[in-house]
């Protein structure tokens, strides 16, 4: 049995060529070649280059060329081989070195070759975090270099603020200076392994028959390329390349889209990207459609030290104008069409920033024609691209905002004329202590605004369906423009004045809140606000002149004054019951006391038009939404307020109240020029009743209900409810019911009342495949019908001619909107496909519909694609005139 014993100075006996150190839980510091050096200084036999070479290398400091990195190395046991010059580390060996680490179950290195030999359960961290596996691994020793059998990669990056894992594998590969790696047959593929099996295919993997990943171009090659789908090649690419995962912008195309339509063809749109600077890039994409022609769609998007801005084009000269209808219904026969978009935000200091947002359209149909979506684009209650430039500043206790506006109507149904420009629009805002003694807050409010518009708007009530303008396509009818029959008060409201309007308004405020020894509190308040307009109505051209029967507007200068002093008193009785919660009943008073607001019906009403009486604006001082119209009048706001807290989450609130008007002229029952105020709840001496009732069991639970009461009868008058829940665990379903019901408003133009119901839902089948599903019901739609049908037939008994009409929609679950879809996701896929419809149909005898059914398939860090057909059979008011 060999002599194993060392002497003091850790030489090894003569004929001694292999020494075993236990290192068990130790770190042994310094490169590979600084622990060969050690174990052989003295009595071990080295040729003279290798001496050499170690010496330099231990006076380096470091394994390869200079740098400060140095090597940990912690294993069961280091074996020093002098016969075949190796050193190894053997069992649970663990590398270090700089930023990079290498495991194994044994490590070998060869000082003859410089090389690296690892085995058994490989596995290799590098600077970027990303992991390589392998059965076995040959490496330089610096690990940058070399070649592993049975390769796995795994790396984590962030994409769209979600983390995402991507894996390459090969049965060998080669790795060089840590920059490039070459996989032979290898796959790439963002799914996780099945758990149990996880020797089946992932749901997606693209198989290559080389794969070069090249991370200082941080770009991935694919050499004979199959993309496979559960293991099913679905497409094959000769040659392609891809980002590197950890790169958001790079040169390339993008993922193509696919058009299908009966307006438009067949047609593939191809996005290029070219990333041209860090600082600034361009796509282009062209769209090759079978019956139109090529849409040409370019953007530039630019990064600048203290902001940023992007510019959007888009055209088309168009092969076949003809399937579009003629004006004013469509663009007819418009040969080139086209958008312009851009925006811009840029910071001017810590408190300043500037910025604009612009749409310019050929015609307003166009980004619907083509299905050319932007953000600027508001369909929440109006079709519109709305164009603004603005300059905010943002202090500690102050605010300042300037801006323009120009709306531009994209519906059939909206004349351009009657769209206003409103430039500029000024806010300041401006908070401070209140002197001494007074104390409290300060407040300084100033408003300008300056809008022009060409056409005055008229509305008829009670509406009769009159238009300027009704043009016919293949026998269908399209009112345009409504107006009125009669420009008279009381049957005709005007909704925007024509002409110039500028305004300015001031006011400065006062309030302080005190808590005396029970527990009561007051806040005393007081303001005064002053206006000033100029107005000068047009009344020439369109019908502008008729604005003279309805009302004798104020032209040039007018101004008006309201001072108002008040108070506001609530007293909280808090309760704590234990396990029952903590309860909490408060009154409030209010009582404000003013003059009688001046000019009522002779200056025009711009942005006070959305008057909505209920519990959130019963103890505001001024109930009009805008500045065009103030509240006057003395006036107390009485309610009382009711709530649980409960200690599982539990919580339950209700609130109940009126207002009074108690002196002076009622601003809300004598209205302006559209008739605000009026069908309001508050143009009664007492008003309306409003109440509100929350309660939410639980976080995922919560239900709340808000109405308007008559104040005589306790006819229902408004209703909103609706419930949110979430109950999961115990369910893997989120859904959401909402009803709303508005008595009828005939001043306001609503001569019936309005009802709807809404439900959406998201199941979860499991944690992968899901159901989604949303309908909308417009309760009131067959009254609407109904009264048509019945005009329609007294016409027909008057004057017998053709068939006589006949009332068949009895139902009053007319579905006004829909959607069905289902799905699967999962960490590297998602696939949906949705089918929405939203058909509206009116007493006038128009009939739109859309029809969508929208495909999604995204392979997570590998692209993307949208599919989108729009199905119809009859003429829309949308500007195309045969099927989408």
């Amino acid at each position: 049995m060999p002599d194993l014993r060392r002497n003091d100075a850790g030489t090894v006996g003569a004929g001694m060529g292999r020494v075993v150190r236990r290192a068990a839980g130790v770190a042994v510091t310094g490169s590979l070649t600084v622990l060969l050096a050690a174990a052989v200084t003295a009595g071990a036999s080295l040729p003279a280059h290798a001496q050499g070479t170690l010496n330099d290398r231990l006076a380096a400091g470091s394994s390869k060329g200079g740098g400060n990195e140095r090597l940990l190395v912690e294993a069961k046991e280091l074996v020093y081989d002098n016969d075949r010059n190796t050193v190894s580390a053997v069992g649970n060996a663990e590398l270090h070195y700089g930023p990079r680490t290498l495991l194994a179950d044994r490590v070998r290195y060869d000082r003859n070759t410089g090389r690296v030999f690892a085995e058994g359960n490989v596995r290799l961290t590098d600077e970027t975090g990303a992991v390589v596996t392998g059965d076995r691994m040959e490496l330089t020793d610096d690990f940058k270099s070399g070649f592993i059998d049975s390769l796995r990669i795994q790396q984590t990056i962030e994409q769209r603020g979600r983390p995402a894992r991507v894996r390459f594998s090969a049965p060998r590969a080669e790795r060089i200076e840590g920059q490039t790696t070459t996989f032979e047959y290898g796959t790439y593929t963002a799914c996780e392994p099945c758990k149990d099996n996880p020797e089946r295919p992932p749901l997606w993997q693209v198989r290559s028959a080389r794969i070069i990943h090249n991370n200082e171009e941080r770009r991935i090659y694919y050499e004979d390329s199959t993309l496979e789908i559960a293991g099913v090649p679905v497409a094959y690419l000769p040659y392609f390349y891809s980002p590197d995962p950890t790169v958001r912008r790079d040169t390339g195309f993008l993922a193509p889209h696919f058009v299908s339509s009966n307006v438009l063809g067949y047609g593939i749109g191809t996005p290029f990207f070219w990333n041209i600077a860090p600082d600034y890039d361009l796509t282009v994409e062209p769209t090759f459609l079978s019956k139109q022609g090529v849409l040409g769609q370019a953007e530039w998007r630019q990064r600048l030290a203290n902001g940023f801005y992007n510019v959007r084009v888009s055209g088309i000269f168009q092969s076949t104008p003809s399937v579009f209808l003629p004006g004013p219904l469509g663009s007819g026969d418009r040969d080139f069409r086209g958008s312009i978009e851009s925006s811009g935000h840029f910071y001017l200091g810590q408190q300043w920033r500037a910025g604009w947002d612009v749409v310019g359209v050929t015609d307003k149909w166009f980004l619907d024609n083509y299905r050319i979506r932007n953000q600027t684009i508001s369909t929440d209650y109006f079709r519109e691209a709305i164009s603004t430039a603005y300059l905010i500043g943002q202090g500690d206790r102050s605010w300042f905002e300037a801006r323009g506006y120009y709306f531009k109507g994209l519906s059939t149904f909206d004349w351009q004329k009657q769209q206003p420009i409103v430039a500029p629009v000024i806010d300041y805002d401006k908070r401070r202590d209140g002197p001494e003694p007074l104390g409290g807050e300060v407040r300084f409010q100033f408003n300008f605004q300056n809008l022009t518009r060409d056409a005055t708007q008229y509305q008829e009530i009670p509406r009769t369906r009159t238009y300027l303008l009704s043009p016919s396509v293949n026998g269908i009818t399209f009112p345009l423009y409504s107006t009125c029959t009669v420009f008279e008060r009381g049957q005709c409201v005007v909704n925007g004045l024509a002409g110039y309007n500028t305004r300015a308004t001031a006011q400065l405020s006062w309030r302080r809140t005190f808590t005396d020894e029970f527990g009561q509190r007051w806040q005393p308040f007081a303001y005064l606000r002053g206006d000033a307009f100029y107005v000068d109505p047009s009344r020439t051209g369109f019908q502008n002149s008729e604005i003279t029967n309805l009302f004798s507007p104020d032209t040039d200068f007018s101004g008006r004054i309201m001072p108002a002093v008040g108070l506001e008193y609530r007293y909280p009785f808090v309760a704590d019951f234990g396990p029952l919660g903590v309860h909490t009943i408060s009154p409030v008073a209010q009582v404000i006391a003013r003059p009688s607001e001046t000019h009522i019906g002779r200056l025009p009403n711009e942005d006070a038009q959305s008057l909505v009486f209920d519990d959130t604006s019963l103890f505001q001082w001024d109930k009009f939404s805008g500045y065009d119209r103030v509240e006057g009048g003395v006036r107390a706001n009485l309610g009382a307020e009711y709530s649980i807290t409960g200690r599982n989450g539990f919580y339950m609130n209700a609130m109940f109240g009126e207002s009074i008007a108690l002196a002076g002229v009622n601003s809300f029952r004598r209205g302006d020029i559209a008739n605000v105020g009026r069908d309001s709840g508050l143009e009664t001496t007492r008003s309306d009743f409003v109440s509100r009732f929350q309660v939410s069991p639980n976080q995922n639970i919560s239900f709340i209900t808000r109405a308007r009461f008559d104040n005589a009868t306790f006819a229902l008058k408004r209703l909103e409810t609706g419930v949110t829940a979430k109950f999961a665990p115990f369910l893997p379903l989120e859904t959401s019911l909402l009803y709303a019901r508005y008595e009828a408003q005939p001043e306001l133009g609503y001569e019936r009342r309005r009802e709807g119901l809404q439900a959406t839902a998201l199941y979860n089948i499991t944690p992968n495949w899901f159901v989604t599903g949303s309908v909308l019901f417009d309760l009131s739609h067959y009254l609407q019908v109904r009264e048509f049908y019945a005009s329609a037939a007294q016409s027909y008994f008057l004057n017998p001619v053709g068939t006589a009409p006949v009332y068949d929609r009895p139902d009053k679950f007319y579905v006004s909107a829909s959607g069905f879809g289902f799905g699967y996701r999962d960490e590297c896929t998602t696939i949906s496909l949705n089918y929405l419809s939203s058909p509206i149909e009116t007493a006038t005898g128009l009939r739109e519909r859309n029809q969508t059914f929208l495909l999604r398939l995204e392979l997570r860090t590998l692209g993307e694609a949208n599919i989108r057909q729009n199905v119809s059979t009859t003429t829309t008011a949308d500007g195309i005139a045969t099927a989408r």
